[in-house]
């Protein structure tokens, strides 16, 4: 399987090179040269697959011969084994909305998904190579507790997670800075999400410092991490093969809804792909008028969407201006010189075949906790409430499908203060209320950051 540069399709990597690379060389991200597409009589056979085997189909279709068969089916079992519910995933129905709970991982988000199994294909790689990595992810709130859920006690691999002080819930914060584990490093970065993710791709920019400390990234950008998203939405479409589907997605980096769209050009038959964001809205504007303008983040009781540049965004960029390797490279560069770009009415026709999107204002979304919860009895988590009434608004009749990306226990103040009904805590997280947190809080500079990292790796 080979991969190339969405800034530089002459470039070739190996699945491997993606997965430990994150970003690549010339800034782009990696996308495959080809994907595999299913015929109908091929998705009425892998419809008959359990998680795990479903997970081993696709996953085969991507890794190439990086890893092995045998190699794969252990890394997915040994990955899932910690799941509340034996098929990885849930389907629940709610009123005329069907919800897919991605959230029975041991941090309660559908982060779990894909960063369980990311943490021991890291094992299996570096053993082989026999090398100390540092891997450095910015997070909006649940890719870190992943990521060190993942990770943690791996030997041979350091955690740096940044993630915006003050500007994410409190449990969120907790699952990262209570876990006491010599290879875990929590930074709160004196800024927002975008900040962080700015910075650590300047740390991989910086060819001297990454190569350096052998550096690795585990965000929404590191296509490992689409690839076991890819997943869900065939598991979960492949059960309405005889009628139309849509999926309504709460997305901030763009980075779960772009793995639906992949699964949509592999064949799975979805009619649109519904993108809900809350009053950060760069992707909804972009989406419905075909300006890419970041402004000014917005706090918002759904944090894990508080996002203005929506890195994902790109590898749908490069499918968008026609595979043109050159035009993504000048559009990101518009971006990074002139803080924005345009598209044109051919370009936002393309992006309008596969997607919608809507705005959601932190009012609608505690109106929708509230409704659910009232008709339902069903409390959700207010980045679920945002993909529930986005489906609402889009709705032609289709079956659609909200993603539940994290349990509202994540979010107490929101669902209590929208439903008067504080979540229950899960007994397998509750001791995080009372462990001591260890983070360091760091200005937003690239230097204090990366003096900081440098001095955490000699001390191990």
């Amino acid at each position: 399987m080979e991969y190339i540069s969405t800034r530089n399709k002459s470039l070739n990597f190996s699945f491997k090179d993606v997965f430990l690379q994150g970003l690549a060389p010339d800034g782009g991200l990696f996308i495959p040269k080809k994907i595999k597409q299913y015929s109908e009589n091929e998705l009425k056979n892998i419809a008959k697959l359990n998680y795990t085997g479903l997970t081993k189909e696709i996953l085969s279709k991507f890794c190439g011969k990086d890893l092995e068969e045998k190699e794969l089916e252990n890394i997915i079992k040994k990955s899932y084994s910690n799941f509340s519910t034996k098929d990885v995933v849930n389907l629940k129905k709610i009123g005329k909305i069907s919800l897919v709970e991605l959230f029975h991982g041991p941090t309660l988000a559908f982060k779990d998904i894909a960063m369980q199994p990311i943490g021991n294909i890291y094992e299996k790689f570096i053993k082989v190579d026999n090398k100390k990595i540092n891997i450095i992810v910015a997070t909006s709130g649940d890719t870190g507790s992943a990521a060190i859920a993942g990770l943690n006690g791996k030997s041979n691999i350091n955690v740096f997670v940044l993630h915006p002080d003050n500007k994410i819930s409190k449990v969120q914060r907790r699952l990262m800075t209570t876990v006491d584990s010599k290879n875990i490093f929590n930074i709160a970065v004196k800024g927002n999400f975008d900040d962080c993710q700015r910075l650590v791709k300047d740390m991989f920019a910086d060819k001297n410092f990454r190569e350096k400390i052998n550096m690795s990234g585990v965000n929404s950008i590191n296509w490992a991490r689409i690839v076991f998203q890819i997943v869900y939405y065939f598991f979960i479409g492949l059960k309405f093969l005889n009628k139309p589907i849509s999926f309504s997605v709460p997305t901030g980096n763009f980075g779960d809804v772009y793995a639906g769209y992949i699964a949509k050009k592999m064949g799975l038959p979805i009619k649109k792909l519904i993108v809900a964001t809350n009053e950060n809205d760069i992707l909804s504007r972009v989406i419905n008028s075909g300006e890419y303008k970041p402004s000014k983040t917005k706090p918002s009781i759904s944090p894990s969407m508080d996002i203005q540049v929506a890195s994902n965004f790109e590898r749908l960029l490069y499918d968008v201006v026609g595979k043109n390797d050159l035009k993504v490279k000048s559009l990101m560069d518009k971006l990074k010189n002139e803080g924005g770009y345009s598209l044109n009415k051919k370009e936002i026709s393309h992006i309008k075949n596969d997607f919608s999107a809507s705005t959601i204002s932190d009012r609608s979304t505690k109106e929708t906790l509230k409704r659910v919860y009232e008709e339902n009895q069903v409390l959700i988590d207010p980045h679920t409430a945002t993909a529930f009434k986005s489906a609402e608004v889009h709705s032609t009749g289709e079956e659609m499908l909200v993603l539940g990306t994290a349990h509202p226990c994540k979010f107490p103040e929101a669902v209590k203060g929208a439903t008067g009904v504080e979540p229950k805590i899960p007994e397998s997280i509750k001791n995080i209320l009372n462990k001591q947190e260890s983070y360091a809080t760091l200005d937003d500079n690239i230097d204090v950051v990366k003096n900081h990292i440098l001095e955490r790796i000699n001390e191990s």
